[in-house]
């Protein structure tokens, strides 16, 4: 699962407090669950009742004692209504006993059962998931398991789908199972859904039955085992794009509307399925690779087995795709779950980071191969720094003590897992960590993997015992904080490197890294071990260096200060090469605008082969007083980057010198291809000429328009029209992604609000805002709820000030209790 609710671009606001309350948690150890029965086989016949969004069931366990002889069976089966449950013998149901209390069904067998001796149980119920209240964490606002969407087509511009999320505990909702990571099963879906309608499911489609009553039944073999939380049922009116990969079927469900672009969306799947299968050295272990982009899915994506399952915002028009596909990275990350989480999966939820950092870390695999080391650094910094502002350091990355399952979705489980793996990629060699990759998928292939079986993979390929890299990474917690200067001795030729690790506490950490000495173009690599709070590393040289670059290739995951100088920053910037010498370059002359030797960096950055550091550069040049010559640099970019995001920055960049000559040009570049660049034009067109970009703005909003040009359509329209902008304005705030823009937004819509004077229309935008507000995760309500509640507060307030005072009551109304 990647988890993009506002994780991407905002992660520290979905953390997950694991600290309020009771914390016996603390003391209870989390082993990976005891098996009594081991799931066989899973047969279903599902029916859909979309009046009551019901579905009822009828399934087929066929399970087996894992050691012991037992004579009971207990079932995970949350919120159902249990109608019969049966011993299968010779063809016939013969009942058994049971007991249920609506999250565990007890069932006592016919007789004892010893190991080895299969048996099949027989369960007729009905499951009601919108009747099951469970919480669910910072990636999953709850936990019912199956999604009826729209079920009764009572809102007309959303389609009627259903679809189900099982991670973690969930498919339990609407199947009874055993529910855990540490159970595989093979499975055969027998789904009855109306004629009109596609489905989609784990495995292989392998037949098809018209019925008299409008419906038709679909089934789905999965011959091949895999965990219960991977089970998914997908149904509704989907455009289905095929696509294949050495004869296997991969397939693209989307909305009709989006069937034209699917390939340019989904297209590079086949490509990824190759490149991580000849990397891993394992074949895409499954029958088929399907996707299915769903509404109301808030999660990010799922990496259900053969059935990924993505939200919405996977859904981007031609003009959204002109700037680049923003949803690559995970379609890479769920695929490469199919290996890591499905094929071999982690053995407890403590362990979820095997499953978890190796899909983060996919996406620097697939960014490295396809887009070269720039990009792939930058992936690495960026999730870097996700992990260091999470404020989640004081978590283990194994984790055998939490208070619930769902705070293990993390960033220590994603991000920070990724950038060990890096480390450890950087340490063995590329040959032997993919080949380390290689045996721990072998071995545990369609079992359970575990931070201490991929420790033992990488023990038996490199021959090297990593017990230290794993404690300290693995069941340890934090990160080294460090604080790098430096020294030169003329009189003994030797420059010395002194580095301090600053983090709090007594830990220390191990850390092999390399350093290079520059003295103009040529440089000698050293690789050193830092073992102990402060070392000081000593190399004889004939001159001062002209650089000292600690870390030379970039791969700790570290928090640091570089007391390098402006020019020894600028002796990096052109000489060490990659993307974070060049970053950490710009950045600190942008920090330093006030010498002309940063401000000239910055401006020799402009013209960087990698669009990042362009873009980069030209934000730290807007903290330098305007000069014609760069000036003259930044319009030529303004109107000739082939790169939108360095295009739209530029124009930002023009914006902020309020000169009336671009007008004609800021409303020419509103008509861009790119949602960004228009965008940002009208932003800067409105910082010139409000009253021509509120007249753009009302001829824009008739036009379809998606991220920064759609928010800019509407604070234009919020901050200078009135009440006639409401068609629009609402449209484009329903149509924004749950992120933390639109949190931001819902103030700016409650704003806009306190212009209205249509009640129905004043009640559907207090409802739209609240709609939103519910759908965030109560773990991140503390930091979204001043935003948005203290917004409809101030809403309430100015319509009672102006005498509306029903309007004033409707929105105290919806605000929560404890928020009045």
């Amino acid at each position: 699962m990647k988890r993009l609710l506002l994780l991407i671009a905002f992660l520290p606001l979905f953390t997950v407090a694991q600290t309020s309350g009771s914390e016996d948690w603390k003391k209870i150890y989390r082993s990976f669950p005891t098996k009594i029965n081991n799931l066989v086989h899973t047969r279903l016949d599902a029916k859909f009742d979309y009046e009551q969004s019901y579905l009822n069931g009828k399934v087929w366990i066929t399970l087996e004692p894992h050691f012991y002889a037992t004579d009971s069976l207990q079932l995970d089966a949350k919120g159902m209504n249990i109608h019969q449950v049966a011993i299968v013998k010779a063809g016939k149901n013969i009942p058994l006993k049971y007991q249920y209390d609506s999250l565990f069904l007890n069932i006592q067998l016919d007789k004892t059962y010893k190991k080895g001796e299969r048996y099949t149980v027989y369960i007729d119920y009905t499951a009601k998931p919108n009747e099951f209240k469970a919480n669910g964490s910072a990636a999953i606002t709850d936990a019912k398991g199956l999604y009826f969407i729209n079920p009764k087509g009572e809102e007309k511009d959303k389609p009627t789908q259903i679809w189900t999320q099982g991670e973690t505990e969930a498919t339990s909702v609407w199947v009874p199972t055993i529910d855990r990571t540490n159970q595989k099963t093979t499975q055969l879906f027998n789904l009855t859904v109306p004629a009109k309608y596609v489905s989609l499911s784990n495995g292989k489609l392998i037949a098809q039955k018209v019925n008299s009553d409008g419906t038709r039944t679909d089934t789905w073999s999965m011959d091949q085992p895999h965990a219960p939380y991977l089970f998914f049922m997908g149904v509704g009116d989907f455009a289905v794009v095929k696509d294949t990969y050495k004869g296997k079927e991969v397939n693209y469900y989307v909305e009709k509307a989006y069937e034209k672009v699917a390939r340019r969306i989904f297209g590079d799947t086949p490509e990824m399925m190759s490149f991580f299968s000849k990397k891993l050295g394992v074949e895409y272990p499954w029958v088929k690779y399907s996707q299915m982009v769903a509404r109301d899915y808030v999660s990010g994506a799922m990496e259900n087995t053969t059935a990924t399952l993505h939200q919405e915002s996977a859904q981007q028009d031609a003009r959204e795709l002109t700037d680049g596909n923003g949803w690559e990275t995970t379609i890479a990350h769920e695929l490469f779950h199919q290996w890591f989480g499905d094929l071999v999966t982690a053995e407890s939820w403590s362990n979820l980071t095997v499953n978890e950092s190796f899909a983060d870390y996919s996406q620097l695999l697939w960014l490295e191969y396809k887009y070269g080391k720039d990009e792939a650094m930058f992936e690495n910094f960026n999730q870097m720094r996700g992990y260091i502002g999470s404020g989640q350091q004081g978590r283990d990355l194994v984790r055998f003590y939490y208070k619930d399952k769902e705070d293990m979705f993390d960033a220590v489980s994603y991000n920070k897992g990724g950038r060990i793996l890096h480390m450890l990629r950087h340490l063995v060699g590329d040959d032997a960590f993919f080949a380390s990759l290689n045996k721990y998928l072998t071995t545990n292939k369609f079992g359970t993997g575990s931070g201490h079986k991929l420790r033992l993979a990488f023990e038996e390929v490199t021959g090297k015992d990593w017990n230290w890299f794993f404690n300290q990474w693995y069941f340890g917690n934090g990160h080294p904080r460090i604080d790098i200067s430096y020294q030169y001795n003329a009189e003994k030729q030797l420059s010395s490197v002194i580095i301090k690790q600053i983090q709090s506490g007594d830990k220390v950490f191990k850390l092999p890294f390399t350093i290079d000495i520059w003295h103009g173009n040529e440089k000698k690599r050293h690789l050193v071990w830092m073992e102990n709070k402060a070392d000081t590393f000593n190399f004889s040289v004939k001159s001062k260096p002209d650089q000292i670059n600690v870390d030379a290739d970039k791969i700790l995951l570290v928090d640091k200060k570089d007391n390098k100088t402006l020019a020894e920053f600028i002796h990096q910037f052109k000489h060490a090469g990659n993307y974070l010498d060049r970053r950490e370059a710009v950045a600190f002359a942008g920090n330093n605008t006030k010498e002309a030797a940063a401000v000239q960096l910055l401006t020799d950055a402009l013209s960087d082969p990698y669009f990042r550091i362009r873009s980069l550069a030209i934000t730290n040049l807007g903290k330098v007083k305007p000069d014609d010559a760069i000036t003259a640099k930044i319009e030529a970019i303004a109107k000739n980057e082939t790169r939108k995001m360095v295009k739209a920055e530029a124009i930002t960049y023009l914006a902020n010198l309020k000169k009336d000559s671009y007008k004609t040009f800021f409303k020419e570049a509103t008509k861009d291809s790119s949602y960004t660049v228009a965008g940002a034009a009208l932003e800067a067109l409105t910082a010139i000429d409000s009253v021509s970009a509120l007249q753009v703005a009302n001829e824009l909003s008739k036009e379809p328009s998606k991220g920064r040009l759609s928010e800019a359509i509407s604070n234009v329209l919020i901050s200078y029209g009135d009440e006639k902008a409401f068609k629009a304005v609402s449209e484009s705030y329903a149509k924004m992604p749950l992120s933390f823009p639109k949190v931001q937004m819902s103030a700016t819509y409650a704003a806009f609000a306190a212009k209205l004077t249509n009640m129905e229309e004043f009640k559907k935008a207090v409802d739209a805002i609240m709609e939103f507000r519910d759908l965030i995760p109560g773990s991140a309500k503390a930091q979204t709820d001043p935003i948005i509640i203290g917004a409809l507060k101030e809403l309430a307030q100015k319509k009672e000030a102006a005498g509306a005072t029903a309007m004033a009551e409707y929105v105290k109304s919806k605000l929560p209790a404890d928020k009045k």
